[in-house]
């Protein structure tokens, strides 16, 4: 049987490595490379051509969501797995929506690993039970969800950076940054630039960026 080919991406040496290891034990698969940031990931997967990549959410430059949508637009048949410490619903549904095909948690068990790689493979959407339990609806409140554009903008604006500054990263007009705003606090009952900052970091969406109030 051919072995299944996995890509790490994740900027933490000792986690990437500490996956590798453990990855490597099982006969059908093989690490075909370890990769720091989404970047990297972008421009190598072609060479490496894995089956499968597990890729972490924050990593200087590129980070997972936006590598992900990258890679799937190039690679369709290539399942991105995500491999994250956050279980926040906002986290998980932005990472399916971009195109993943699952999402683990890091402090899951290690054949949970190995059975999220199977199960992706065998063409299946995997969810650990963390990220499962996550996106079941909690308050009832029925809120309006946010688009994956808004819950991006959302990531932008919460770490500070202006419409402009936006508006250039994700190479759309200030107005239609504006438009999304103006969504964004609408949907979350949200006024201020401040507010959309204490949402992002109380439900996840700034950890492990270094951006604080």
């Amino acid at each position: 049987m051919t072995p299944t080919r996995v890509l790490i991406v994740d900027d933490h040496p000792m986690v990437a490595e500490g996956i590798e290891a453990i990855l490597e034990t099982y006969p059908d698969i093989e690490v075909v490379g370890t990769l720091s940031n989404g970047r990297e990931a972008v421009d190598q997967v072609a060479a490496l051509k894995p089956d499968v990549v597990l890729m972490d959410l924050n990593m200087p430059g590129v980070n997972g969501l936006s590598a992900t949508e990258m890679l799937m637009e190039d690679h369709p048949d290539l399942r991105v797995l995500i491999l994250s410490m956050h279980d926040s619903p906002e986290y998980i549904s932005t990472a399916l929506s971009h195109g993943a095909k699952g999402y683990v948690l890091k402090d899951v068990p290690t054949d949970a690993i190995k059975d999220a790689i199977d199960r992706v493979m065998a063409g299946e959407q995997y969810l650990c039970t963390g990220a499962t339990t996550a996106l079941r609806p909690s308050d009832g409140t029925g809120r309006e969800p946010l688009t994956s554009r808004e819950q991006t903008i959302l990531l932008q604006l919460a770490q500070g950076k202006s419409n402009k500054e936006v508006a250039n990263a994700l190479d759309i007009s200030v107005r239609t940054v504006e438009t999304h705003r103006k969504n964004i606090k609408r949907k979350l009952g949200i006024s201020s630039t401040a507010g959309l900052t204490r949402y992002a970091m109380e439900h996840g969406v700034l950890q492990g960026t270094g951006v604080g109030l």
